[in-house]
C-alpha cells in the first residue's frame, strides 16, 4: 500500500515495517529527513512532484512517499491481558478516515491499548488514516471484529467495563470509574451509537455541553473521553 508524509514514513522505518519502494521529491530541501533515511540505510528513488502527486492522488505528501506492507489487524484475544488495567476504544461505524486517524493519534498519546472496529460500515486502515495519525497507526493495535455487540460481550466477560456516550443521560464522564479496565464506545458521525450497541453498554455518560451546538466531532469527543479515563 502507498503511504505518504514524513512522520508516517519515519514511524514505518522505526517500526521496521517492510518498505518495498521509497520515493523522494527531486526538489526536497529537507536535509534532516534525508539524513534520517541515510542513517537507517534506506534507499530511495527520486521523483518529480507530479509523479508523487499521481502516486498519492494529489494528497499532501510533503515530498516523501512509500510503498509498504499493509497495516495488519489484531485479534482481540491477543490484546487482552490478565491482571492489568487496560483501556480500549470501540468505534461503531466511524466512516471518515480523518476521524479515524485523529482517534488513533490521541489513543497513542493517551496510552490506550487498542481500537476495536467492525469489518462492516467502517473506514479501513488506509493512507489517509496513516497520514492523519502522524505515524500513530504503527503503535496502536486495531482489532477488527465481525460483530461489535459480540465483541462487547467478550470484553465484559473479561471484566472490562463498556462505557457508551449518550447526551440524554444524567451521568457525565466524571462518573466513569478509573480503577478497572474500560472500553469507550463512540458512534457513527451522523447517527451516533446504534441502539443495540448502546443497550449493551454497562454505563452511559455524556460530555456536558454549554454552547448552542449540542454535538462534537467524533474525534474530539474521543479525545475528551479518552483523557477522562486516565488517572
Amino acid at each position: 500500500m502507498i503511504i505518504y508524509g514524513k512522520n508516517v514514513i519515519k514511524e514505518a522505518v522505526l517500526n521496521r515495517r517492510p518498505i518495498y519502494k521509497l520515493y523522494v521529491d527531486e526538489k526536497t530541501t529537507d536535509q534532516k529527513m534525508l539524513y534520517f533515511l541515510k542513517d537507517h540505510h534506506m534507499t530511495y528513488e527520486i521523483k518529480t512532484k507530479n509523479e508523487l502527486n499521481h502516486l498519492t492522488e494529489r494528497a499532501l505528501h510533503q515530498g516523501f512517499v512509500a510503498d509498504v506492507k499493509p497495516y495488519a489487524y489484531f485479534d482481540l484475544e491477543s490484546i487482552l491481558k490478565k491482571d492489568e488495567i487496560q483501556r480500549f476504544v470501540i468505534l461503531d461505524g466511524v466512516e471518515d478516515p480523518h476521524n479515524l486517524g485523529a482517534i488513533l493519534r490521541t489513543a497513542e498519546a493517551a496510552g490506550f491499548d487498542g481500537i476495536l472496529m467492525s469489518k462492516k460500515n467502517q473506514v479501513p486502515l488506509n493512507a489517509t488514516v496513516a497520514k492523519v495519525s502522524t505515524g500513530s497507526i504503527e503503535h496502536v493495535p486495531v482489532i477488527l471484529v465481525s460483530n461489535i455487540n459480540q465483541a462487547i460481550l467478550s470484553l465484559q466477560a473479561k471484566d472490562v467495563l463498556v462505557v457508551g456516550t449518550d447526551g440524554q443521560t444524567e451521568k457525565t464522564f466524571k462518573d466513569i470509574p478509573l480503577d478497572r479496565s474500560l472500553a469507550i464506545v463512540l458512534g457513527n458521525e451522523g447517527e451516533g451509537i446504534r441502539p443495540l450497541v448502546k443497550k449493551n453498554c454497562d454505563l452511559l455518560v455524556k460530555i456536558p455541553m454549554k454552547g448552542k451546538i449540542n454535538s462534537l466531532n467524533v474525534s474530539v469527543a474521543a479525545g475528551i473521553m479518552m483523557y477522562a479515563t486516565l488517572k
